[in-house]
């Protein structure tokens, strides 16, 4: 950014450039509307994804590290996690955590959105399935996502590309789903296996989450950026949205934003602000939106901004094989999944279930590592060398999602005895995992031991739980229909802001219990659906 920039004056201002951010400005920009959007972050360094050359792993975790309080990259900032179970885990840079996500891709079930009708617990969503599913094959073609459609498990689901390698692992754990009668399906990823919009096919280097070399995993810098920055959207890095404006009718006036190049700061102004900033990212920067009266942050009538976190409780179950199965290569996300467990069942302690990855071991650091043979487990020793040959490519692991319900203890909030470079305040987490999850996350540990072992597995390993598991960070903004229990109306407006809109996973009523980017897109897409039609409608500011 130069010292003195542009003025910013559009129709929509977007907060955050990850999925949920790039959908909207995608769908702005292709009804006509000017959009700017403001990341506090910079682009990556892609002559740092060396997964194709020797020393990778010596540098994966230090240029690729995917854990906020192990870094100190362009754009973070403190978050204080000592009062937390699990550590919420993001990235701040242009396209979000898509940069360090493995690319898992799964729409939420029919189910996921009437919890509350079906089980009696949470809330039902003010939406359906039915709702978002033509925005769920339209994100999936922009995502690139591969895998077989025709799952009975998801109603209407649109071709995708050919699903990335079954392996060997995962043909033999296929082969022990079926003589269990479990269900199993190949994995959807949002990994190209053709080439396709500006993607090239994966090469399956188990290297998904500390950048893709081969430009196959979709994040939103490769996706959706450099085609809407052609179409005249204005990207704006190192611009950290310290505040949002509101006139004296509340309504949204813009964004108060800090150029951390120049340390200046600027008003970009907006007839719309969407914020798309994750639910660490988004409760942040309305809590720290305070104005005379509203010491609580703005959108927050309800006193729910921040409330209600849900972080996806985690687990994972290693089968050790004596056969060679090669799975030191694969798509690290999923090479397949199942939903055998994934809706409540009455003969079970615990409501709601999980969806499974099944998951390569990878490469030879991936092996050494302590997570997630655990300390009982460890490979250092006289031994190395013999227990090295039994993991590396003899192995594959079942990863499992535990559907996290809301509790409004579990809470983002501002810190401000630690701020950032701008002064703005840092955040405080605070999560406990309920006994539900506990009892849940049992139950599928105990039973994807049962399918390795069916597989052939002549030892098998859980996995200790591990605090660095927060990928999905969602419900610190939720949607519904009543302004008194809720932050946003079904299309992510603000009850309080009728121009604010939230889109990313701070919305969510219920966590669900699978990867929510899908969902998070689909909704993003949605919401700007609405916005669209009804902009002559729209108040603005004056």
């Amino acid at each position: 950014m130069a010292d003195t920039p542009k003025p910013i004056d559009c129709d929509v201002l977007i907060i955050g450039s990850g999925p949920s951010g790039a959908v909207f400005a995608r769908r702005a920009a292709e009804a006509g509307m000017s959009v700017v959007c403001l990341e506090q972050g910079d682009w990556v360094d892609y002559a740092k994804a060396i997964s194709d050359r020797p020393g990778f792993e010596l540098t994966a975790s230090r240029d690729w590290q995917y854990v906020p309080t192990k870094r100190d990259n362009s754009g973070d900032f403190p978050i204080s996690v000592d009062q937390s179970d699990i550590i919420p885990l993001y990235w701040n840079g242009v396209g979000g955590s898509s940069i360090s996500w493995a690319a898992n891709w799964m729409r939420n079930l029919p189910s996921d959105f009437r919890v509350r009708t079906l089980d009696g617990v949470a809330d039902d969503w003010p939406i359906s399935y039915e709702d978002l599913m033509p925005h769920y094959a339209r994100t999936e073609r922009e995502f690139v996502v591969s895998g077989v459609a025709g799952d009975p498990m998801y109603p209407g689901q649109d071709e995708l590309l050919p699903p990335v390698d079954l392996t060997k692992a995962g043909r033999l754990v296929a082969a022990a789903q079926n003589r269990l009668g479990w269900h199993w399906w190949p994995g959807t990823n949002a990994i190209a296996t053709v080439p396709r919009n500006g993607m090239e096919p994966c090469q399956q280097r188990t290297a998904c989450m500390w950048g893709c070399v081969e430009k196959a995993k979709a994040s939103t810098d490769r996706t959706h950026w450099p085609a809407l920055l052609g179409q005249g959207v204005r990207l704006v890095t190192n611009a950290r949205a310290t505040r949002i404006e509101i006139d004296r009718h509340g309504l949204a006036r813009g964004a108060v934003y800090v150029d951390r190049e120049t340390g200046k700061e600027h008003l970009a102004k907006a007839a719309i602000v969407v914020v798309a900033a994750n639910g660490v990212g988004t409760p942040r920067l309305l809590l720290s939106s305070r104005r005379p009266g509203r010491e609580d942050g703005i959108a927050n009538s309800s006193g729910l901004v921040g409330r209600r976190l849900m972080l996806h409780p985690t687990a994972a179950v290693v089968g050790l094989f004596d056969a060679p199965l090669e799975s030191y290569r694969g798509a690290w996300g999923q090479v397949a999944y199942t939903l055998q467990f994934y809706e409540t069942s009455r003969d079970r302690d615990f409501v709601r279930g999980s969806k499974w990855s099944l998951q390569p071991t990878g490469s030879p650091a991936q092996i050494a590592r302590r997570w997630p043979w655990g300390d009982e487990n460890q490979l250092w020793g006289e031994s190395f060398h013999e227990e090295f040959a039994r993991r590396f490519g003899r192995s594959v692991s079942w990863g499992i999602i535990c559907e996290d319900l809301p509790d409004t203890e579990n809470r983002v909030e501002l810190d401000t005895t630690a701020t950032d470079d701008t002064g703005m305040p840092g955040v405080r987490i605070h999560y406990r995992t309920g006994e539900n999850s506990k009892r849940m996350l049992k139950f599928m540990a105990e039973r994807a031991r049962e399918s390795l072992v069916e597989a052939g597995a002549y030892r098998t390993v859980t996995a200790p739980q591990s605090r660095e598991s927060g990928w999905h960070i969602l419900g610190t903004a939720r949607m519904g229909d009543n302004p008194q229990d809720s932050v946003v109306d079904r299309h992510g407006r603000a009850h309080d802001i009728a121009n604010l809109y939230i889109v990313d996973g701070s919305v969510w009523p219920t966590s669900a219990g699978v990867n929510p980017t899908a969902t998070i897109a689909a909704f993003a897409s949605w919401s700007a659906a609405h916005v669209v039609a009804n902009r002559a409608s729209q108040r603005m500011a004056s």
